[in-house]
């Protein structure tokens, strides 16, 4: 049953991915897998190491070194980046649709 976790969608993420969705350091990850708060697997990409792990794991460990409300906030911040990011590949993609339309009618002289 230990194994059902490493195949569920979601439940596993990288080293790098923790990194960046949660703010930890990498010296941070390598201690809490030296201290025994993390099961991970060492995978490979093209050739290069990374630590595949447990995100309910790193979920807890965060919650424990920097309080539960920092786990919330930085979800939060996560989510507002993606939706700018959204909006201003929207916004973008609105000027060229205006652009075109504008084009469009001038070609066909309305």
């Amino acid at each position: 049953m230990e194994d059902s976790v490493w195949a569920m969608k979601g439940a596993t993420l990288s080293d790098k991915s923790a990194r960046k969705e949660f703010g930890l350091t990498q010296d941070e990850i390598v201690g809490a897998i030296n201290g025994g708060k993390f099961q991970y697997q060492r995978q490979y990409m093209h050739g290069n190491p990374y630590f595949r792990l447990v995100r309910g794991e790193v979920e807890a460990f965060v919650n424990e070194k920097y309080g539960g409300d920092y786990l919330e906030k930085k979800k939060l911040k996560n989510e507002l980046a993606s939706v700018k990011g959204r909006l201003r590949k929207l916004k973008s993609e609105l000027a060229f649709l205006e652009k075109r339309k504008t084009e469009l009618a001038e070609e066909i002289g309305e």
